[in-house]
């Protein structure tokens, strides 16, 4: 094994862009090689020859069709023969607005998605391989799920349950898995874009570190979180907010 190669392997969902690519990025800069997975195939062909061929393959699909949840985690095993990561970052947010008039439709697509996606993928790579071999699982919160989220309630709801999830995963899952959440604030990606476009700096002003968040703020949270460096964490929510939290209760 080469300085280069770590020999360990990574699923991540959602990960042609945004958030997802910048935690790819960070676990193929360390050695790993990864599984990423999108709803585009373009998309998802363009990250693969960043991140290079030789450390990176994809499958497209949807985190919420059980097929496809199967179909990523064969051939991320037929590829790699292992999976060591679980980075569960695909997620959606189709609505705006109080959830007093929320569809209800809409709510089951946002959990489905946001949550039973996550643990979907979670059965599959502990029974795939984490059963036996041990590894360590990040659930890719956000702050909205921790505190109230006026305008964004379904999304927020669904990531306070992906915590909760967070939690009985490790408890289920120990000691041969760990599994953490994180909880980012806004980060400058497309799925996060109608929250700052247009008024970046007025918003970034709120953060006591003085900007938004980028990609790689996460994926280096989350390469610690999957790093032996983090072996005795289990069960924790890592809130990655430029201090945003530091406002609470403020004026």
């Amino acid at each position: 094994m080469t300085a280069q190669d770590s020999g360990r392997v990574a699923l991540i969902t959602g990960a042609s862009r945004g958030i997802g690519y910048g935690i790819a990025e960070a676990f193929v800069a360390r050695g790993d090689r990864v599984c990423i997975t999108g709803r585009g195939e373009d998309a998802l062909k363009e990250a693969v020859e960043r991140l290079g061929s030789d450390r990176a393959i994809a499958v497209a699909g949807k985190a919420h069709d059980e097929a496809h949840r199967e179909a990523a985690v064969e051939r991320t095993m037929e590829a790699f023969g292992r999976i060591d990561f679980l980075v569960n970052n695909a997620g959606t947010n189709p609505v705006f607005g109080p959830v007093a008039d929320l569809d209800l439709d809409v709510a089951r697509k946002v959990f489905e998605t946001n949550v039973v996606s996550a643990l979907g993928f979670a059965q599959r790579t502990w029974k795939a391989w984490q059963k036996e071999n041990g590894g360590a699982i990040v659930n890719i919160a956000s702050v909205a799920g921790l505190s109230a989220s006026p305008f964004v309630g379904a999304y927020g709801v669904s990531k306070a349950a992906l915590v909760n999830l967070t939690l009985q995963l490790a408890h289920e899952f120990a000691p041969a898995v760990r599994v953490n959440a994180i909880a980012p604030a806004v980060v400058k990606t497309r799925f996060a874009r109608a929250l700052y476009e247009g008024r970046e700096a007025e918003t970034a002003a709120s953060y006591p570190l003085g900007r938004l968040g980028v990609p790689e703020d996460v994926g280096g949270a989350a390469a610690f979180l999957t790093s032996d460096q983090a072996g005795w964490v289990t069960g924790q929510t890592l809130v990655v907010d430029g201090g945003l939290f530091l406002n609470a209760g403020v004026g």
